[in-house]
């Protein structure tokens, strides 16, 4: 395997629904060794949901790679849906699937919300984390929710101009509510095309040089509906944590080993809260990819996370 490459694509050998509540299932998969060291991955959104692909960063024959769609997202039902989900419904979801798999303890790897999401699961239950592998660090602090809404426009103004002229020019000043009060209409009439606005938004932010295929992917109506009405409900309620509840609590990540990916020029998770997370963790290791955006599937990013997994897969 060159440096530069994921790993081969496989096939899942084990596949499941997990109900978590009266109203939520979940998906999840299991590929790669079933003795091999347990990863979780993590997808990002929250809502966007995983895919096949996700399974080529580990090495399958080191690796059990435990994959599963969150709350309202991707394969798990029902999709889109907001009621009971919580950033503390996902950390008890996740260890539900852990003592359903029988894991005593497992690497996670997350981007963006993912993330967000292995750190506050690392910090409600560190003595099951054995490592934490995190890209593109997003804290859901009041500043990077301002800049996802209005600050990207610095970068890429003509896609700001078409995510805020969705809305009439007298709801702009306030872009969540007025996404968030259209996502959560019932009628998909008015839903759907506020959802594609949203995430091809996001999409056309992503990568360092333009992707159409990463905007198209963004646009299908279910990565859409479950990354914009998800999304905009967890920006709403502040991830329902205080603010900078996940940086004031790293000292509880002080025994577990870590590593922090970050591309130089992230629009949608600038650098300076992997830089936060950084100082707060400082046993984790911190590298900067100089010539990379916000897409775990940029060249740098990719190298450098597989480079990760490999220094980890034996550590337990």
């Amino acid at each position: 395997m060159a440096a530069h490459d994921l790993f081969s694509p496989i096939d899942a050998y084990e596949t499941g629904r997990l109900p978590v509540d009266e109203l939520h299932t979940l998906y999840w998969e299991q590929s790669g060794n079933p003795a091999g060291q347990p990863v979780v991955f993590l997808h990002g959104g929250p809502g966007a949901g995983a895919s096949p692909d996700h399974r080529r960063f580990f090495d399958p024959q080191a690796y059990r790679i435990i994959i599963f769609d969150q709350r309202g997202a991707g394969r798990s039902t029902p999709l889109g849906e907001t009621r009971a989900n919580t950033t503390q419904d996902l950390v008890a979801d996740m260890e539900l699937l852990r003592e359903r798999l029988g894991v005593e303890r497992w690497h996670l790897f997350g981007g963006s919300w993912g993330s967000t999401l292995a750190l506050a699961y690392a910090q409600a239950h560190p003595e099951r984390v054995s490592a934490l592998l995190l890209r593109g660090i997003f804290l859901c602090r009041h500043s990077e929710v301002t800049w996802f809404l209005y600050g990207m426009r610095t970068y890429f103004p003509e896609v700001w101009e078409r995510f805020a002229g969705f809305v009439p020019p007298a709801e702009r000043d306030d872009l969540l509510q007025a996404y968030h009060r259209r996502l959560m209409d019932p009628d998909p009439r008015v839903h759907l095309p506020a959802a594609r606005a949203w995430s091809t938004y996001e999409g056309a932010c992503s990568t360092l040089m333009p992707s159409p295929e990463t905007v198209a992917a963004f646009g299908e109506d279910n990565m859409a509906l479950g990354l914009a009405r998800i999304e905009a409900h967890y920006f709403v309620n502040r991830i329902f944590l205080p603010e900078g509840a996940l940086l004031e609590r790293a000292e509880r990540l002080r025994d577990v080993p870590g590593a922090i990916v970050q591309g130089r020029y992230d629009t949608v998770c600038p650098p300076t809260s992997a830089y936060d997370l950084h100082r707060a963790w400082p046993t984790a290791s911190f590298r900067i990819i100089p010539d990379a955006g916000h897409s775990a599937m940029e060249p740098g990013i990719r190298r450098a996370l597989v480079e990760a997994t490999e220094r980890y897969k034996h550590y337990r």
